[in-house]
């Protein structure tokens, strides 16, 4: 019996059918006429009936959850993506197990034992990025669990889907210099430990242009929020050569820096030029509109559960893994303009 207290046999009962046709149908199977499905899903529309995938997984050894690994629940991209990911997998019929890492390795490592003995089908990772150690991760691949992580990176025997961050960095910092700016900073938290595909963007848009790299003009903001950089931009401005542009690494940390500028009486693009990255909402309605890079959420969200549930229903071994970058775009809006060097 399922959770509204009727039974498949009661479904059959008030249309007539057997209990196997109600089954097939309620599963959407080809076998049964659409008007057949139709009567069956009202009347257990009806009913109330809701399917015991309690049940259900006993006997297919599946549970219709899939596992979600976040790096820090407090970051607004990870939150809104993964809302996104959420609503997929329910039309695809998952639930969703969530957990945060705390941006903590030992954190991420317990997450995923944890989503192991509660037997969800699937992980979806974003991972911790102040280290390189995905072996656990590589290790559950391996073993032929199925599992795709949301970053950027090299093929390491496990699928990754993401925005091409080197790439977007690139574009963004690219779009500063041909604005005539020589002096371009950046607020960015790469470590060599971690994730430095926006830093090597970075750095790359200065080579092309045959910019030296200046070690003063990077910050780390050492957080996510836009205290952090608030006081990560008041850290590059109090150098004495300062930058007239500044790449930040996500547009929450911009937030701050906007701020930055305001409360110290610097004009945006005027004094300083301002670019971000991810497109969050909050940017078109700060008083200067932020200037930033952009990707389709919904097509990575979208193309990560397809091949998570791919890799579920693989028969045999899982396929070679791989990795799958969305190409940015730029979103020009009032924070970037031409330079006023001094």
């Amino acid at each position: 019996m399922n959770k509204s207290g009727y039974r498949l046999s009661d479904i059959a009962e008030r249309t007539g059918y057997s209990k196997n046709t109600v089954s097939l149908a309620l599963r959407d199977s080809p076998r049964i006429s659409e008007a057949t499905r139709l009567v069956i899903r009202q009347a257990a529309d009806e009913l109330q009936y809701r399917p015991n995938y309690f049940a259900k997984s006993l006997s297919s050894r599946t549970s219709r959850t899939i596992g979600l690994l976040l790096a820090d629940i407090s970051n607004p991209i990870l939150t809104e993506t993964s809302k996104s990911l959420e609503t997929e997998l329910a039309t695809h019929g998952y639930g969703t197990l969530f957990a945060t890492a705390n941006s903590t390795l030992s954190e991420e490592v317990a997450a995923v034992e944890m989503f192991r003995s509660r037997q969800v089908d699937g992980i979806l990772v974003y991972p911790t990025r102040d280290h390189r150690n995905y072996q656990h991760l590589v290790d559950m691949r391996k073993s032929g669990f199925p599992l795709v992580m949301l970053i950027p990176g090299e093929n390491i025997g496990v699928d990754m889907i993401s925005v091409d961050e080197k790439r977007g960095a690139y574009i963004a910092v690219r779009h500063l210099i041909d604005l005539g700016h020589t002096r371009v900073g950046t607020i960015d938290g790469s470590d060599p430990r971690g994730n430095r595909h926006k830093f090597d963007g970075y750095l790359q848009a200065l080579a092309s242009a045959g910019i030296p790299f200046d070690p003063a003009f990077q910050v780390d903001p050492r957080g996510f929020t836009p205290k952090s950089g608030y006081w990560a931009m008041d850290a590059l401005m109090s150098a004495p050569r300062r930058p007239t542009a500044v790449f930040v690494a996500n547009d929450y940390i911009a937030i701050g820096v906007m701020k930055w500028c305001l409360k110290h009486g610097l004009s945006v693009p005027g004094d300083v030029a301002i670019i971000g990255f991810d497109n969050l909402e909050a940017g078109e309605y700060l008083s200067v509109t932020l200037s930033t890079v952009s990707y389709k959420t919904e097509d990575i969200t979208r193309m990560a559960v397809e091949r998570l549930l791919r890799l579920i229903d693989s028969p045999g071994n899982l396929p070679d893994p791989r990795v799958t970058l969305f190409e940015p775009e730029l979103v020009i809006r009032e924070s970037t303009g031409g330079a006023r060097e001094t």
